[in-house]
């Protein structure tokens, strides 16, 4: 027992926590099953590996400020039969990050769209990249503060260091000029540098009204675009699914999520 509180200790010591915790029920299980010194010592650094890897996701997760955890295995595809799935498997396989490219999600309020980016997010998370998460309000806010107090630079560096940004709600409350401008800056200074997820309620065609502007909008587009993958989503809301099942609620215009333009696939 002195020697096994010894060993215990050391692995703490040792910073491998979860290792000394585990320790006796792996000593145990190796006398069962007879294991070889080998195999016990690598069952007894897989367990602490496993857990410093869980500890990490959790952090990057806590890091992204991801409103809510969703799975890809949570979003009901045969409610949205118009969302090519293949297409959603591939980007959560997460090549487009490597290659810099972008994600855009368009439709109505309620159809699955930050779901789908939530879950893309989840994956890169669990492998290892770096997420951020903010609504275009939040973030143009937060560059304006920084702007009004000279340090927008700094700020900036923010949104520039995850591998994959996540703008969320584009379109629901226009933008002043500032910030309007502070949003360009940003989607140039991420162009062919960083991958950028955003979901918007408004076509392409509506950006010019968004941002007061329709030279901005094309030159901010024209840099999303460029390398993209646009998921056009026309469906009901998810909010209002058993409501519409049950037939309490109907969908108000029968031409509802039909005016979303935009490439579906790889530009």
């Amino acid at each position: 027992m002195i020697e096994l509180e010894q060993a215990r200790q050391r692995l703490e010591e040792l910073g491998l926590g979860q290792a000394a915790q585990s320790l006796d029920a792996k000593l145990e299980a190796a006398s069962r099953s007879q294991s070889t010194y080998l195999s016990f010592l690598n069952d007894l650094l897989d367990a602490e590996i496993q857990d410093r890897q869980r500890r990490n996701v959790e952090v990057r997760m806590k890091l992204s400020h991801l409103p809510y955890r969703r799975t890809l295995n949570e979003f009901d595809f045969s409610f949205q039969p118009g969302i090519d799935e293949r297409l959603i498997r591939e980007l959560a396989a997460l090549t487009f990050v490597g290659r810099q490219e972008n994600v855009l999600f368009l439709g109505p309020p309620g159809v699955g769209k930050t779901h789908l980016a939530v879950a893309i997010a989840m994956e890169a998370i669990g492998q290892g990249l770096p997420v951020y998460f903010v609504s275009l309000a939040q973030l143009v806010g937060d560059l304006r503060k920084a702007y009004e107090e000279n340090h927008l630079d700094k700020r900036m560096r923010v949104y520039l260091r995850p591998r994959i940004l996540i703008v969320d709600e584009v379109g629901y409350l226009p933008l002043d000029p500032l910030a309007a401008n502070l949003f360009f800056q940003l989607v140039c200074a991420r162009y062919e540098k960083g991958s950028m997820i955003l979901t918007s309620n408004k076509s392409f065609g509506e950006w010019g009204e968004l941002m007061g502007d329709p030279v901005l909008a094309t030159a901010v587009l024209d840099r999303l675009l460029h390398h993209s993958h646009v998921v056009n989503i026309r469906g009901n809301s998810y909010r209002l699914k058993e409501k519409l099942k049950t037939g309490i609620y109907s969908t108000p215009g029968a031409q509802v999520g039909q005016n979303y333009t935009g490439a579906r696939g790889s530009n």
